[in-house]
Formats: structure tokens, C-alpha cells, sequence
């Protein structure tokens, strides 16, 4: 036995589902009033998703802070570096997607192969993800917004009520409501979201066009020198922080309990999805650094300080609602993978089950409205710089788990179906995880400190609660079907709702094959 193989069988000598198909087995249920979701999203709607999420967020707000404070004008490389790990790990995570078609992403994914208490860990941490993105991307569309009203009206909100504490408000009031509204929209059936975003995304895609080809008229050369003016440390710090724009692909693995083909378009989705978005990066950052100079990005709204840098007129306030609707779609796509995630591990038993439970539109309402407001009060109170470095260390955690799931999967059952298999094993994962800890060791101390502190909630919450409710500790027995209860009766803890491996089969075989979206 090779050492690689030794040391995966004792990473997986825990608890853990005993396969994938296991955990696709956990997918069944009924959509209303159960804890299944509904099949109805193609490879263009997954992929339009992804680029949703990650077009709304990263180039809209994060693009200034990165540039400003970590890379200068060199965030181009930035993020073409963090592009580069982030294909990598879509690699490994295409091939995990395909053999694990359900709802949780690398939570589910880590479930399979390592175990129970490190899945936990995972899915805890892309809670952490998800939630603090939601209330980043929020804070870029507050800011994004006041800029567009003074513009078109020369109006500004009062700062009680348009900046958090540390800013000199009360509370950013535009950041909370459309956290709101996103709720409320998701609270919908999904299919319309799907339909909503795939046509937004093209609206967002020729904001982005006019933002280069505009923009790209009036850079000015001399905004590029220096180019690197914090040298290569800063280009790895500028990825590190740029990490946040890539949240996308997560989204679409979280769908996967939702997509038609998931073996077939789950990788194809995913690897578009970070392959456009980091084109998209690179021509943006570009435009916006050589239009104005890089220090004066730093704020939530860097694309309404650059075209008011050299005077865009009419065509800037096409430019600036452009991007609010963007950062709508962003919020949108963000909130809608926090809610599936969140609806995975209480399916699970690891949270409490009463949270996965679904409308008869298939979508799990309660964990929806709990985790938006969670994302609305960290919107309205805590400032951009913060909130944007929480958002990546647990992501970085979560995909170098993911990375090394491939290897461990690889080494403990390497004659295991894989619809898709990711390239150039064992070099692909093993530069992925490289990659992930690379970026993870240029975040601030304070940023650990937080994350170990958040880590140390979780522990706690599944040696109290986790633990002993857990699917596979027979708190929810496999085998057996939720009774049927409407929203406000929902089942007690430990009530049993997982549907049977056997039964996956047959519930894939009632799934429409019509044509994508």
C-alpha cells in the first residue's frame, strides 16, 4: 500500500456516508412540504448563475478595495492568480459535483469522502462564506446606489441611515433593505429566479462591455506607474483578498439537487463560470485602474469613482444602474447558496431539521429568511474592509478541502464511477491546495483570530447538538420518509425525512430531459 493510500484511509477512518451514492440518497424527498428540492435547471441556467454571482460582487466592489489597499494597478495579476487557483480547484470540484450530484457543495462533498466532523467543519465555514458575502455584496450595492441618486439627482442620504457605526451612522439602512427584497424574492418558486437571472446576466455582461470599451477610451497610462507598487507580496495579497470575487462556482455546486443532468452539467458549468469571470476581471481592473488613480478606489462603489474621474455624462449613469442591478444579481445568487447550503447539513441532522423544511414551491423559506437576516445586520453595521476578509478564509478552508477530497477519493476508491474526472492527478489538486494555503497565509492576524473563533463556535455546536442528531448516529434513520406537515409543522429533532440511497434511481428517472434553459 503507497503512502498516499495509507494516509487517505486514516483521513476517512471517521464517520462518514459510506459513498456518494449515499449522499445522493439523501437528496430524495418531496418538494412540498418535505425536504427535496425540484429538478428544473439546465447547464446555461447553472452557469448564468454562477456568472451572476461573481460578476455582481467581485468587479463591482471589490475590484477598488484589492487594488487600493493590496496590489495597485497590478490587480490584474491579482486577479489572473486567483483565477488560476480558482480553475484548479473547479477542476476538483467538478469531478466531486459529478459523483456527488446533491445539494451542499463541498460540505456534501467532504461528507463522502473524509467524514462527519470535518464536513461539519466545511459547511460551518461556508456558512461564514456565504453569509458575510451576502452582507459585502449588500454594502457595494448601498454604496453603488447613493452613488447613482446624487448623481441623477444630486441628492445623498442622511449618514444615520446610509453608514454603519464605525463609518459615523446608525445603520445602512439601503444595505438592509435589499437584503430584504432578496429574500422576499427567493421566497419564490426557483425556476423563476433562474429564468430572472439568466436574462440579467446578459443586461450585467454589456454594463461590463461598456465599462471597458468607454473606459478603455480615457485610460491614462501614466495611472499604471507604478505598476506594482507593493511589490509581488502585494499581487498575492490582492489575490487573496479578489479570492471573495469567485464565490460563484460554490453557487452553482450548491444546485446541484436542482439541475436536470447534474454529472454532465455541473463541471461544464463550473469551470465556465471561473473561466469567464476571471476574463472579465482582468479587462475590468484594467480600465477602471488606468482611468483613475488606484488610491482613490478605495471605497464600496470603485466603478462611480472612476467614470466620475473623467466626466462619463449620461453614459456613466447608464454605467452606474448597470451595476446596481448587477450587485442585485450578485446578492440574489449569494443568498440563494446560503439557504440550499443551510438546507443540506439540517437535512443531515447536523443543525436542526425544522430549518430544511421546504413551501410547495421547493424552497427551504425558514433557512432563507433566518440567514438573511443574519447577512442584513452585518450589512447595516459592519464596514466593507472587515467584512470582505471573513469572507475568504472560510472559503479558502472549503476548497482546499475539496482539493484533497479528490486525492483521498482517488487512493481510497480509485475504481468508483466518475462521470467527470479531473485532469492531471495528483498535479491539479496538489496546486490547488498549494494555492489555497498560499493565499490563506497573506490574511491579517485579526482575520484568524476571528475564524478560530468561529471555528471553536462550531465545534462546540456539533459536539452539543451535531453529534448525537446526525443522520448517520441514527437520529434520523435512513430508509424512511418525512410524513408529510405543512410549513408550520414542521418535524421535531430527530424526526425521520431522509429518503433511501435505493431510492435515488428511481426519483432521477422522473426527472424531465427536455431541452436546457
Amino acid at each position: 500500500m503507497s503512502a498516499l493510500d495509507t494516509l487517505a484511509r486514516a483521513w476517512t477512518s471517521g464517520r462518514r456516508l459510506p459513498s456518494p451514492e449515499a449522499a445522493a440518497g439523501a437528496g430524495t424527498g418531496d418538494a412540498a412540504g418535505g425536504t427535496g428540492l425540484r429538478r428544473g435547471l439546465g447547464r446555461l441556467d447553472l452557469t448564468a448563475m454562477g456568472v451572476a454571482t461573481i460578476v455582481g460582487s467581485g468587479i463591482f466592489v471589490m475590484t477598488g478595495v484589492a487594488a487600493a489597499t493590496k496590489a495597485g494597478p497590478a490587480i490584474t495579476l491579482s486577479f489572473a492568480l486567483a483565477g488560476s487557483i480558482c480553475l484548479l480547484v473547479a477542476l476538483c470540484y467538478g469531478e466531486l459535483a459529478a459523483m456527488v450530484p446533491v445539494s451542499g457543495s463541498a460540505y456534501t462533498y467532504t461528507y463522502a469522502t473524509v467524514g462527519e466532523l470535518p464536513a461539519f467543519l466545511v459547511g460551518w465555514n461556508l456558512l461564514l462564506e456565504f453569509v458575510v458575502a451576502g452582507a459585502a455584496v449588500a454594502i457595494g450595492w448601498s454604496g453603488m446606489f447613493r452613488a447613482l441618486l446624487d448623481s441623477l439627482f444630486g441628492a445623498s442620504l442622511p449618514d444615520a441611515i446610509s453608514a454603519g457605526p464605525s463609518a459615523g451612522g446608525v445603520v445602512d439602512l439601503p444595505a438592509v433593505l435589499i437584503v430584504a427584497v432578496v429574500v422576499a424574492v427567493l421566497a419564490g418558486e426557483v425556476r423563476l429566479t433562474a429564468r430572472l437571472t439568466t436574462v440579467l446576466v446578459a443586461v450585467t455582461l454589456g454594463v461590463l462591455l461598456t465599462v471597458v470599451v468607454v473606459g478603455g477610451a480615457h485610460v491614462d497610462p501614466g495611472n499604471w506607474t507604478p505598476f506594482a507598487p507593493f511589490g509581488a507580496h502585494g499581487v498575492v495579497s490582492g489575490a487573496a483578498l479578489a479570492f471573495f470575487a469567485f464565490l460563484g462556482f460554490d453557487v452553482v455546486a450548491t444546485s446541484a439537487e436542482e439541475s436536470r443532468r447534474p454529472s454532465r452539467d455541473l463541471p461544464f458549468a463550473i469551470i465556465a463560470t471561473v473561466g469567464i469571470a476571471t476574463v472579465l476581471y482582468v479587462l475590468v481592473s484594467g480600465v477602471l485602474t488606468g482611468v483613475a488613480p488606484f488610491a482613490s478606489l478605495n471605497n464600496e462603489a470603485p466603478v462611480a469613482t472612476a467614470f466620475r474621474a473623467f466626466h462619463a455624462g449620461w453614459i456613466g449613469d447608464v454605467v452606474l444602474a448597470g451595476s446596481l442591478v448587477a450587485l442585485t444579481k450578485g446578492l440574489l445568487m449569494v443568498v440563494y447558496g446560503q439557504s440550499r447550503l443551510v438546507f443540506a447539513i439540517c437535512r443531515d441532522g447536523l443543525l436542526p431539521p425544522a430549518l430544511a423544511r421546504t413551501t410547495r414551491t421547493g424552497a427551504p423559506l425558514r433557512a432563507t429568511v433566518l440567514l438573511g437576516v443574519v447577512a442584513a445586520l452585518i450589512a447595516g453595521l459592519v464596514p466593507i474592509d472587515v467584512v470582505a476578509e471573513l469572507v475568504n478564509i472560510g472559503g479558502l478552508f472549503a476548497f482546499a478541502v475539496v482539493s484533497a477530497g479528490v486525492l483521498v477519493l482517488r487512493g481510497v476508491e480509485p475504481d468508483r464511477a466518475r462521470p467527470f474526472r479531473t485532469p492531471w492527478v495528483p498535479v491539479v489538486p496538489l496546486l490547488a491546495l498549494a494555492g489555497c494555503v498560499l493565499l490563506a497565509t497573506t490574511l491579517a492576524g485579526l482575520t484568524w483570530a476571528r475564524f478560530a473563533a468561529w471555528v471553536v463556535v462550531g465545534l462546540a455546536l456539533y459536539a452539543v447538538y451535531g453529534r448525537r442528531h446526525s443522520r448517520l448516529a441514527g437520529a434520523v434513520p435512513p430508509g424512511r420518509d418525512a410524513p408529510e406537515a405543512p410549513l408550520d409543522e414542521a418535524p421535531a429533532s430527530g424526526a425521520p425525512f431522509v429518503g433511501t440511497p435505493a431510492a435515488a434511481p428511481a426519483a432521477a428517472e422522473t426527472v424531465s430531459e427536455g431541452s436546457d434553459s
